[in-house]
């Protein structure tokens, strides 16, 4: 695996590759990082390699992404280490760029940058569920997800469905943007608790990580009270924020139902395929987790 930091870098070992004998019609895949990385990333990865020839893995804390209340410069930093597990993984190039290769203007000239191009704009979904939580946090992750698909210029881009608005905002931005790349969806990697894959879990002590998991188990009792039982949709949001009464400890944010394909609120007429999201905060640890749920009628 080469590890490179700027762009003529990073371009050199991707044509390097693309030289070789047979290899004129190489297939790039890219997986984005901010670090920190854990199973579900390494997950993403591999699913790289079943796509294509060249997996680019990028690590890269991105300070447009962070708000009021949102210590960049705390957030973890283990690039030794997660180039150890990347290589391991079989990634052929980490890309791991400092915020002057990736903004070269600045970050205040990005921004602006950004601003003229609706497509980076997270518009009203950006704004509801995480976006709410965190302002500005999508409008910043789509500037650098641009930047970097620009750098990169991969044919398929990997990303995990338990960023489910974030993935939304991904494939919308990319299908104007970046028309030929391909957005492959990741499924999430649990825990053996179901709690879902997160940086953020190394926050938790034991007795948050037992609370944690209570996140993934209110929603598949969401997930049986529509599947099982028949439930229309606000049973089975009810029926899953029943089963986190009883979890004090974990101060739920939202839990929604949401049309997968615009990522608005769905009400009891819906049937199909919906997603059930989740956001509660245990400890002092935000933490995210969706699921899918069918519904058809005739609903119970």
């Amino acid at each position: 695996m080469q590890t490179v930091s700027t762009a003529a870098e990073l371009t050199a070992a991707i044509d390097e590759e693309r030289d070789l004998p047979g290899c004129a019609g190489l297939k790039v895949a890219f997986v984005p990082t901010m670090g920190a990385l854990h199973d579900g990333h390494l997950s993403l990865v591999r699913q790289a390699r079943e796509y294509a020839d060249l997996v680019v893995v990028s690590i890269f804390v991105n300070p447009l992404q962070f708000g009021a209340g949102e210590d960049f410069d705390k957030y973890p930093r283990t690039l030794e280490a997660d180039a150890a597990v990347l290589e391991a993984a079989g990634a052929d190039v980490l890309f791991a760029p400092t915020v002057d290769v990736v903004y070269p203007d600045g970050v205040e000239a990005a921004n602006a940058a950004a601003a003229a191009r609706p497509a980076l704009q997270s518009g009203a979904v950006g704004k509801t569920f995480e976006g709410a939580a965190r302002p500005g946090h999508f409008d910043g992750m789509l500037t650098v997800v641009a930047r970097l698909f620009e750098l990169v210029n991969p044919d398929f881009a990997v990303f995990g469905a338990k960023d489910a608005q974030q993935l939304f905002l991904i494939k919308r931005m990319a299908a104007t943007e970046f028309p030929d790349l391909h957005i492959i969806e990741a499924p999430i990697v649990r825990e053996t608790s179901g709690l879902a894959m997160s940086s953020r879990n190394r926050y938790l002590d034991a007795a948050a990580l037992e609370v944690a998991g209570q996140l993934s188990k209110a929603l598949n009792v969401g997930k049986a009270a529509a599947e099982t039982l028949g439930a229309k949709p606000s049973l089975a949001v009810n029926a899953a924020r029943a089963r986190l009464e009883g979890v004090p400890e974990a101060k739920l944010d939202y839990l929604a139902l949401v049309d997968p394909s615009s990522f608005e609120l769905i009400d009891d007429s819906f049937t199909g395929r919906a997603l059930m999201l989740i956001a509660a905060v245990v400890g002092n640890t935000r933490l995210i987790d969706n699921l899918t749920i069918d519904f058809q009628e005739p609903f119970a």
